[in-house]
C-alpha cells in the first residue's frame, strides 16, 4: 500500500526571466546577471528537499533590502519592476528545512544606464606680460551619469575631434574623475573655434543602450549667465499677504534658466513660478526663510541671488515678579525695590515696542518707576518695571502691552497684581496623597497644592529617573498643581517631581515636592499558553515561571486540570513552579492551568496536553499527474513525510479522503502503516481511477491510540508537464497540449495526433496501429500521415519542451549526468522510410545534431521500445524526424515518450534493434 525512502537536505539554485541583456555562467558561487535600468527583473529560486525548505531573498551581507516589495522577500520568485540603479546588488537566496545545513546561493544583478550628458563651459582670461596680449582659454566639459563606463567622443561641426589633430585643441581626461569625464580645451581662441560642438557618450550600446549626444553651440558672445533681484533684502511682512519675488535675466548666452529654491529645501506647496517671479499667496509664519533665485546656462558657475522673508508675528506672553533684587528676601516689602519683567517672542525683533500701564493709564519712567526696554543680562524681547522704594500707592494692576511698529499684528497684553496680598508661591503634598498606590489600567491623579500670589505654573517631571512623561515629552505644565494619568501602566511607576515656575509667577529659588507612585498588577507569567503532545506512558512536565509582579510578597499557586485542584502552595525564593505527570494515561489528556495570584489577581500559564499526532507534510515535488494509458483516468503518486513522528504515540495508519472539488461528500479509506516512522522518511501511496480532468481534494490524517491527529489537505490537478525539472518525464499524449511539444516551422509537414477509434484508415488499410501503445482504440499517438500531398523523402519534426539538466559540481570533475530516453514506435507498412530521434543541446543548431537513434522499413504490426543512453552537458530537446517513404502506405507512429534520470537498463531482446544500437552517437 505504501513505500518509505528518506530525502536529503535542501539543495537549491537560482534561475532568471524577465529581461537580462546577459548572464555570464557560473564562477565559483556567483552568477553575474545584466538588467537595463527600467526593465523586470525575475529571479526563481528553485528548490529541492522535504520538508519543503522556507525560501527567503536577502541583499549584501544578508540583510533584508527595504526596497524589496513585501510579497517577494518569502517567495521563490523575487521580482522588481522597473528597476532602479540603486537595486543593483548581489541577491542570496536561502533556503531552509531543518535537515543539514542551509542552502544559500546568490546572483549578482548589475544594472545598466545611461543619462543624459551634460556640457559645462568654463574659460580663464589672463595675461601674459611678455607680449602684452590677453591669452582666451575655454574649457568644454562633458559629463554623464552611467553603467558600464563611458566612452566620449567630440565632433566640432561634422569632424571628429582628437587629441593632435588640431594644434589649438587639447583632449584630457582628469585623474580625478576616473574616466568619467572628457573635457575639451581649447587655447587661444581662433575664429574657427566658434561653431557647433557635439559630445557623444556611448556605452558601446550594451544591453542595447544607444549612444546620447549633446550639443553645445560656442559663439564670441557666450557668458556666464548673470542675474537681478528686483525685491529688497529682507522683505518683511505681514502674515496673510501675498509676496512675490522678481528675478531677472541680465546677461548670459545662451539664455540662462531660472529658478527658485528654499533654504529649508523645498518650496512651500502653494507657491507658483512663472518666468523668473515666485509668488507666495497668504504668506505664514511658516513660510518665512531665505529665498534663492538660480540661474544657469552651463556656461561658468551658475548665478545665485537670495532674499530672506520675514513674516510679522507676537507670541508667547510671560511675566514674572522679583522681589527686591538686592536682598535675599522671597517677599514683596514696603521701601523696598520690586522689579516686573515681560516677555514676548517677536518677529522681527527690532519692530518690538513695549508700553506699561498702571490701572489701566500710561506709565513713563521716572526716578522711582525705572522703564528699562532691552536688558543685557536677560533674554531678548523682554521688558523691565523697576518699583523703587515701594509705597502703599504703588498697589495695584500694572500691565505690560507689546507690539509690532506699522501695526497690522494684534498686541499682546499681561496683567500683574502688585498689593499687599502678593505673596511668593508654597508646594505641599496633600495628607495622605504619597506614595500613591493604583492598579493597572485605572486613572490617577497625582496632586500639589500650590499657594501664593499670583499662583504659579506648576511643571512635572520624573524624578527618579531620565524617562519621559506620560503624554512623552519630559515636562508637562499645570495650571492648578494636578497631573492626571489615564491608564496607568507598571512602567509608570516611581517618583514624580512637582516644580513651580518662575513664569507667571515669582522670580525666586523654585519650590518643590516628590510624590510617590505604586502602581500594582497581577503577576505575569510565562508561557502564557503551551501546547504539550505526548504519548501514553509516558512523562509529561509542565513549568510556570513568574516574570514580575507588584505586590510580589505573597504569591500563590494552583494547578488545575479542567476544575479539578491538583496542587497549591506559595513561592518561596523560587519564581517557577513545576507540575509533573510521572505516566501519562488517558484521562491525564485535557487544558492545565496554573494560576499565580497575587493582591491585584492572578496571571496564568495554560498548557494543553494531548495525544494528537501533528500533521503530515506533502512532498511538493510530485508531479501533478501519473500519465496513464487510459484516456479518461489518471493517477497520482502521493508522498508525504511525518511531522515530528516519535513525539507522540506511533502511527498505526492514515485515515486518506478523497473529494472531488464542488462536492461534499469524501471518499475515506485507511492507509496501514507498519514499523516506526522515521524524521523525514518519504511515503508513498499511489491514487489510481481518477477522471480526467477532475480536481481533487485530498485530506491525510495520521491515527494513534489517542485518535486521529492533525490533518493535512492538498488539491491534485491534472495538466501535461511544462518544462518538468529532469528527473522523471512521461508523455502518451493524450491531451491536446501534447506535453508541449511543438512542430518545427522549417520542416515539410507535420506530425498528427489521433486515436484508432477516430482515425479514419480506409485510403492506407494496411498502415498505421490499430490503437495506442496499451492496445486502446480510445488512446492517442502521434504519427506521420503519408498520403499525398506528401512525397518521398519529405520530413515531419516534432520538437519537446527543453530540459534543464543537474547542475555540475564546480569543484570537481565528474562525468555529464545520464538520463534513460526511451519511447514507443509503430512502423508497419510497405512503404515506410525512416524514423530519427535526435537531442539537440543548447547552442546547437537542428542541423548540427547527429541522431541518436534511427531505424528504417516495416517493422511489422506491433508496437515496440525503444530506449537510448543520454549524456548531455547542457539543456536540451528531444527531437523525432519521420522521414517519407516511396508512397502511401508509410505511416510511422510514436507514443508514451519517457526520459528518467539514470543510465537504461538492458535494452529490449529485439535483434532489429539492436542492429541500430551501434548508430548511437552521444554528444
Amino acid at each position: 500500500m505504501y513505500s518509505k525512502k528518506t530525502y536529503p537536505p535542501p539543495t537549491v539554485r537560482i534561475v532568471h526571466s524577465g529581461h537580462a541583456c546577459n548572464v555570464e555562467e557560473e564562477r565559483y558561487s556567483e552568477r553575474v546577471y545584466t538588467i537595463r535600468e527600467g526593465e523586470t527583473l525575475e529571479l526563481t529560486c528553485l528548490v529541492t528537499g522535504h520538508p519543503r525548505p522556507q525560501i527567503r531573498w536577502t541583499k549584501t551581507a544578508g540583510s533584508v533590502s527595504d526596497r524589496f516589495q513585501d510579497s517577494s522577500v518569502f517567495n521563490e520568485t523575487l521580482h522588481i519592476a522597473k528597476i532602479q540603479r540603486h537595486q543593483g546588488g548581489r541577491y542570496y537566496c536561502k533556503a531552509e528545512n531543518g535537515l543539514g545545513s542551509p542552502a544559500i546561493k546568490s546572483m549578482r544583478v548589475d544594472v545598466y544606464y545611461l543619462d543624459e550628458p551634460v556640457v559645462t563651459v568654463h574659460q580663464s582670461i589672463g595675461e601674459a606680460k611678455e607680449q602684452f596680449y590677453y591669452e582666451r582659454t575655454v574649457f568644454l566639459r562633458c559629463v554623464a551619469n552611467s553603467n558600464p563606463p563611458i566612452r566620449y567622443s567630440w565632433y566640432r561641426g561634422r569632424d571628429v575631434l582628437s587629441q593632435g589633430s588640431d594644434k589649438g585643441v587639447e583632449i584630457y581626461e582628469p585623474f580625478f574623475t576616473q574616466g568619467e569625464t572628457k573635457i575639451l580645451k581649447l587655447k587661444n581662441l581662433r575664429p574657427k573655434d566658434y561653431a557647433n560642438y557635439s559630445c557623444i557618450a556611448s556605452v558601446r550600446n550594451v544591453c542595447g543602450i544607444a549612444d546620447r549626444r549633446v550639443v553645445f553651440r560656442l559663439t564670441n558672445k557666450t557668458a556666464p549667465a548673470s542675474i537681478k533681484l528686483l525685491v529688497e533684502d529682507p522683505i518683511v511682512v505681514n502674515p496673510g499677504q501675498t509676496v512675490s519675488l522678481v528675478c531677472i535675466s541680465t546677461g548670459g548666452e545662451p539664455a540662462p534658466s531660472l529658478a527658485w529654491t528654499s533654504g529649508s529645501g523645498s518650496l512651500p506647496e502653494k507657491s507658483l513660478m512663472k518666468e523668473g517671479v515666485l509668488t507666495l499667496p497668504a504668506i505664514a509664519s511658516e513660510d518665512a526663510g531665505v529665498y534663492s533665485c538660480i540661474a544657469s546656462n552651463n556656461v561658468g558657475n551658475p548665478a545665485k541671488k537670495s532674499t530672506t522673508i520675514i513674516v510679522r508675528a507676537l507670541k508667547k506672553g510671560r511675566f514674572w515678579i522679583t522681589p527686591d533684587p538686592y536682598h535675599n528676601d522671597d517677599n514683596i516689602q514696603i521701601g523696598r525695590e520690586v522689579k516686573i519683567s515681560c516677555q514676548v517672542e517677536a518677529t522681527p525683533p527690532e519692530e518690538l515696542q513695549f508700553s506699561w500701564l498702571k490701572n489701566g493709564r500710561a506709565l513713563r519712567s521716572s526716578e522711582r518707576m525705572v522703564i528699562t526696554q532691552t536688558d543685557p543680562d536677560i533674554s531678548p524681547g523682554t521688558t523691565n518695571l523697576d518699583i523703587i522704594d515701594l509705597k502703599f500707592t504703588d498697589f495695584g494692576t500694572y500691565t505690560c502691552v507689546a507690539a509690532l511698529r506699522g501695526g497690522a499684528i494684534p498686541e499682546i497684553s499681561i496683567d500683574v497684581n502688585i498689593s499687599s496680598t502678593t505673596v511668593p508661591p508654597n508646594l505641599t503634598v496633600p495628607r495622605g496623597k504619597s506614595p500613591m498606590a493604583v492598579r493597572e489600567g485605572e486613572t490617577v491623579e497625582l496632586e500639589c497644592l500650590v499657594s501664593g500670589k499670583p499662583k504659579p505654573i506648576i511643571l512635572w517631571s520624573r524624578a527618579d529617573k531620565e524617562a519621559p512623561m506620560p503624554d512623552g515629552s519630559m515636562q508637562m505644565e499645570s495650571y492648578d498643581g494636578v497631573l492626571r494619568i489615564v491608564n496607568v501602566s507598571r512602567e509608570m511607576s516611581g517618583s514624580y517631581r512637582c516644580q513651580t515656575s518662575q513664569y507667571n509667577g515669582f522670580n525666586v529659588k523654585p519650590r518643590e515636592a516628590v510624590i510617590e507612585l505604586i502602581v500594582h498588577y497581577p503577576p505575569a507569567v510565562e508561557p502564557v499558553w503551551q501546547e504539550v503532545r505526548q504519548g501514553l506512558g509516558r512523562q509529561v512536565s509542565m513549568n510556570c515561571r513568574v516574570l514580575r509582579a507588584h505586590p510580589s510578597r505573597v504569591l500563590r499557586y494552583e494547578w488545575r486540570l479542567g476544575s479539578r485542584l491538583l496542587h497549591a502552595g506559595t513561592f518561596d525564593s523560587r519564581d517557577d513552579t513545576d507540575y509533573i505527570v510521572r505516566s501519562l494515561a488517558r484521562e491525564g489528556y485535557g487544558e492545565y492551568t496554573c494560576d499565580v495570584i497575587n493582591e491585584v489577581g492572578p496571571g496564568r500559564c495554560t498548557f494543553l496536553v494531548t495525544g494528537k499526532a501533528y500533521p503530515p507534510e506533502f512532498y511538493y515535488d510530485t508531479y501533478s499527474p501519473l500519465w496513464q494509458n487510459r484516456p479518461r483516468v489518471y493517477g497520482y503518486k502521493l508522498q508525504w513525510t511525518q511531522m515530528n513522528p516519535s513525539g507522540v504515540d506511533r502511527i498505526m495508519a492514515y485515515r486518506l479522503g478523497i473529494r472531488q472539488t464542488g462536492q461534499q461528500r469524501w471518499w475515506e479509506q485507511e492507509i496501514p502503516v507498519e514499523g516506526n516512522i522515521q524524521k523525514g522518511e518519504l511515503i508513498a501511496h499511489n491514487l489510481t481511477e481518477l477522471i480526467r480532468p477532475e480536481v481533487y481534494v485530498v485530506r491525510l490524517t495520521p491515527i494513534t491510540r489517542f485518535g486521529e491527529g492533525d490533518s493535512s489537505t492538498r488539491v491534485v490537478t491534472y495538466s501535461a508537464p511544462i518544462n518538468p525539472p529532469l528527473r522523471e518525464f512521461h508523455c502518451s499524449f493524450e491531451e491536446d497540449p501534447i506535453c508541449m511539444f511543438t512542430q518545427d516551422k522549417n520542416d515539410d509537414f507535420d506530425w498528427t495526433r489521433h486515436s484508432a477509434a477516430t482515425r479514419d484508415t480506409k485510403y492506407t488499410p494496411n498502415t498505421g496501429p490499430s490503437g495506442d501503445r496499451s492496445g486502446s482504440k480510445q488512446g492517442f499517438f502521434m504519427y506521420i500521415e503519408t498520403s499525398r500531398p506528401r512525397k518521398d523523402g519529405d520530413t515531419a519534426r516534432l520538437l519537446s519542451p527543453k530540459f534543464n539538466v543537474a547542475p555540475k559540481n564546480p569543484y570537481s570533475i565528474t562525468s555529464p549526468p545520464a538520463y534513460c530516453f526511451s519511447f514507443y514506435y509503430h512502423m508497419y507498412g510497405k512503404h515506410i522510410g525512416t524514423l530519427n530521434a535526435f537531442v539537440k543541446q543548447k547552442g546547437q543548431s537542428t542541423s548540427d545534431a547527429s541522431p541518436v537513434w534511427s531505424l528504417s522499413g516495416n517493422q511489422g504490426d506491433r508496437w515496440r521500445q525503444a530506449k537510448i543512453s543520454i549524456h548531455p552537458t547542457a539543456s536540451f530537446q528531444v527531437i523525432f524526424e519521420g522521414i517519407r517513404g516511396p508512397g502511401i502506405e508509410g505511416d510511422i507512429a510514436i507514443d508514451d515518450v519517457t526520459l528518467e534520470e539514470g543510465e537504461c537498463p538492458d535494452p529490449p531482446s529485439n535483434r532489429m534493434y539492436r542492429a541500430c544500437i551501434s548508430m548511437v552517437t552521444r554528444p
